[in-house]
């Protein structure tokens, strides 16, 4: 239960973090009973800010470049799409303009804020600005100066990619029960660390458990959940809300999170995985466009993947690859053996028993309406996991 003093209070500590110009126009298309996009939705009004409501998902590119915003809210699986795409156009360049592209590229995952990297990449990126980024821009609007991104953890790589190209994410954390914000990345003096979800903001506390796990105090904290005292209380210790999150603050007051308390799970072997690292690390590869890592009480880490079907159709057109469709693809050997060295390259970040030593692919596209996925396209993992129990057990060999 949330009541209108705690989404206000939010609203009012968050707009001192935005860089939000009176007159500007936003762009919305997260669900609006979702409370980050209702928080911000007041926001952008405090803010004096227009809104327009993208048509569906399918639309944002068409709808970007109609209505040209200043400012967007972002999930990640959205940044990643986008990214995606131009990355495939990019691909299709050939001779100069390749080159081009991929140098910018290249620059642009070693972006740091606030000039970090020296004078000499600020002059190479501006330069890749003009030629390619400029492009970039054009393709999202033209008018994006900033996105603020919530609801799941960033990629750091995405995070660099679209601050080189001039429309720096911000990321920020919180939950339902906190209204959301309990903390947000601001460009301006210096409150921007990437891989972090930015500073606590104004009259909310936080302090780290021993265990590591996230508690938070202050107005945006909830009443409590409707009609369950006992769950309430569960969740809170002398006003403080028990976030379920792991994480640490940094010495210059950033907050990072480190995974959520409950999906971490441990092997058989007594060994602690926390499968969201993996996961943003495996999404890194353009053959994969969603995968949940499972394993837990198993002897070993293994994944379910849906391949990035689109791409994979491309990728055996080019090697003259017959795949047929997407129930066939996901068997072709090829195919698996090509995934294969994406998860093998992936592993290698990892400890040993860390590492995903097993995968299946599955035939379908994880979305929000065949229940994969939550409106703001963050893994329903039990659902996942009974959909393809037949996989899971053919992994494990149960």
């Amino acid at each position: 239960m949330l009541s209108h003093n705690n989404i206000v209070s939010n609203v009012v500590s968050s707009e001192t973090r935005v860089p939000f110009e009176t007159g500007g126009s936003a762009l919305s298309f997260l669900p609006v009973c979702h409370i980050f996009e209702r928080m911000i939705l007041y926001l952008y009004q405090y803010c004096g800010i227009e809104i327009h409501f993208a048509e569906g998902l399918d639309k944002i590119s068409d709808n970007v470049k109609e209505v040209k915003p200043n400012v967007m809210t972002v999930v990640p699986r959205l940044l990643e799409k986008v990214y995606d795409a131009i990355i495939a156009k990019g691909t299709l360049l050939t001779g100069v303009k390749k080159k081009l592209f991929f140098w910018a590229v290249e620059l642009g995952l070693k972006y740091e804020p606030y000039g970090k990297n020296g004078w000499w990449y600020e002059k190479q990126l501006g330069l890749a600005r003009k030629l390619i980024f400029s492009k970039w821009q054009e393709g999202l609007g033209g008018n994006l100066s900033v996105m603020v991104s919530g609801s799941a953890a960033l990629q750091p790589r995405l995070a660099r990619i679209f601050a080189a190209a001039g429309m720096p994410v911000m990321e920020g954390y919180g939950l339902t029960e906190t209204s959301p914000v309990i903390a947000v990345n601001d460009q301006r003096n210096k409150g921007w660390k990437i891989g972090t979800v930015g500073r606590i903001i104004d009259g909310v506390e936080v302090k780290i458990a021993e265990d590591g796990e996230i508690l938070c105090k202050g107005p945006n904290v909830m009443m409590g959940y409707y009609k369950d005292s006992e769950k309430t209380a569960e969740v809170m210790t002398d006003g403080y809300f028990h976030t379920g999150d792991i994480g640490e603050l940094d010495s210059d007051g950033f907050l990072r999170i480190t995974d959520r308390k409950k999906e971490i799970f441990k092997t058989s072997g007594g060994k602690y995985v926390a499968p969201q690292l993996l996961e943003n690390r495996f999404k890194q590869s353009r053959f994969i466009e969603q995968i949940m890592v499972v394993g837990e009480g198993e002897k070993m880490p293994a994944a379910l993947i849906q391949p990035n079907f689109e791409f994979l159709h491309e990728w055996a057109k080019r090697h003259k690859v017959t795949v047929g469709e997407n129930s066939d693809i996901v068997l072709n050997d090829k195919v698996i053996a090509r995934i294969q060295e994406e998860v093998d390259l992936a592993n290698e970040d990892f400890a040993k028993w860390e590492k995903v030593k097993q995968f299946r692919l599955t035939p379908d596209v994880w979305s929000v309406d065949s229940g994969h996925l939550t409106p703001t396209m963050k893994l329903r993992r039990k659902i996942v996991k009974e959909k393809y129990l037949d996989l899971y057990n053919d992994i494990y060999g149960h």
